[in-house]
């Protein structure tokens, strides 16, 4: 069988799965949820030993200590999966959910509810608990998912999706439901964007170049999301203690993610004070800074950026720095260079910081906070599918009700239409 016979062919398992999925209860999807955790811990040993084969792969390959770091999986990570699944499994469940209702003139009865999307392709590179949160918020939200991970990652999302799709036998469930395509050719990804008579709706998570070749590429509606060129802008009334912790915990907690800060700008005014001490912090987890000349002048070491620094995901132990004279410089900046995902001011000022809330276009806006915290488990969703960077459908991250979709009923009694 070709690829991309294969591939159709998991994609009509899909939507007869969907159908199922569609129409069973709360208490059927939940049991086999917490069946999927209990799994996932029972079977922690074989995906570590599994994804040691994927981690090998990778340093043979030379990917940067923030690549190697999003590839691992720990003990720890493992119960953390479970952890967010169990978690998915306690939200309430949106589908048959009332959004609202009204009663027309003639007696017809009218509302409007929340019903599944169908089926969900997910395009994703080397993060293998992207696997389990998708299964996860796919299987209670209704939805049959298809996905497609990326090669460094093979080893790990095969045994993950083995362990979920043991899990729906046991539960009585199709394991149709939850389907990786299972090669590493790219070929298959070229399918995908065909199978509009199957998707729904097509999401990409990882790095700018694969979500504009899933964007332009697919027949199928995608939601545009993740690519992160955050920014964190210290401003002159910024408390330092917040403002050193915040940086240092959005560049190098978990620098290869997309809600990991990119870019640092800050007020002429602190600068002086300001970026020795920050440089000194960052230097410590050999965090790179490339800055403007104003930068450079009150720090040697800093590595002149280059017009293409300020719009970089770098993924990597690497930040931007620019010193602003205004908010309005910070602003225009953010405006110009981000990627309308996560944006976050430190400041003791009230009105600057309300004046950022209003102002900055992004799906998520922080005050005195690390923009580490856009994130489903964070935002209390229990996990997400990614966060969406664009406006239309969904928002943000991208959680149980933003994979639904509605339908109006009407319920009348022989009305017809003069």
């Amino acid at each position: 069988m070709s690829i991309e016979q294969e591939v159709i062919s998991q994609a009509e398992k899909a939507v007869s799965a969907s159908r199922e999925i569609a129409r069973i209860s709360s208490r059927e999807k939940d049991q086999a949820l917490n069946l999927i955790a209990d799994k996932l811990i029972d079977k922690c040993d074989d995906i570590l030993a599994v994804n040691e084969k994927d981690m090998e792969k990778g340093r043979e390959a030379e990917l940067s200590r923030a690549l190697l770091d999003r590839l691992m999986l720990t003990e720890d990570r493992i119960k953390g999966m479970a952890a967010g699944i169990r978690e998915v499994a306690q939200q309430e469940d949106p589908i048959g959910e009332s959004v609202k209702m009204w009663k027309r003139p003639n007696g017809l009865q009218i509302g409007q509810v929340r019903v599944p999307i169908g089926v969900i392709g997910i395009i994703y590179e080397a993060r293998p608990n992207v696997t389990v949160d998708v299964a996860g918020l796919c299987l209670k939200s209704g939805n049959a998912v298809l996905m497609r991970g990326g090669s460094y990652a093979y080893h790990s999302n095969a045994i993950l999706t083995d362990v979920i799709q043991s899990a729906l036998q046991e539960a009585g469930l199709p394991k149709s439901a939850v389907q990786l395509v299972r090669t590493t050719d790219r070929q298959a990804v070229e399918v995908i964007f065909k199978l509009n008579n199957y998707l729904d709706l097509l999401i990409p998570r990882g790095g700018a170049e694969l979500i504009q070749r899933v964007v332009n590429e697919s027949r199928v509606p995608v939601v545009e999301t993740g690519v992160g060129n955050c920014h964190i802008y210290v401003d002159k009334d910024a408390d330092f203690k917040k403002a050193l912790a915040i940086v240092y915990n959005a560049k190098t907690s978990r620098p290869a993610v997309c809600n990991a800060a990119e870019s640092m700008l800050i007020h002429k005014d602190i600068a002086a004070k300001f970026l020795p001490e920050v440089f000194n912090l960052l230097k410590k987890d050999k965090v790179e800074l490339r800055g403007c000349e104003n930068s450079k002048k009150i720090s040697e070491e800093i590595k002149l950026a280059t017009e293409a620094d300020w719009g970089t995901e770098y993924l990597d132990y690497i930040m931007s720095v620019k010193i602003v004279n205004s908010f309005e410089e910070a602003s225009d900046h953010i405006y110009k260079y981000g990627t309308k995902h996560s944006e976050a001011i430190v400041t003791e000022n009230y009105t600057t910081a309300r004046k950022f809330l209003a102002e900055i276009d992004a799906a998520a806006v922080y005050v005195n906070a690390s923009t580490r915290f856009t994130d489903g488990s964070q935002f209390g969703m229990g996990a997400e599918i990614g966060i969406s960077t664009q406006k239309l459908h969904a928002r943000g991250p991208m959680g149980l009700k933003e994979l639904t979709s509605t339908k109006y009923v009407i319920m009348g009694d022989g009305q017809i239409r003069e």
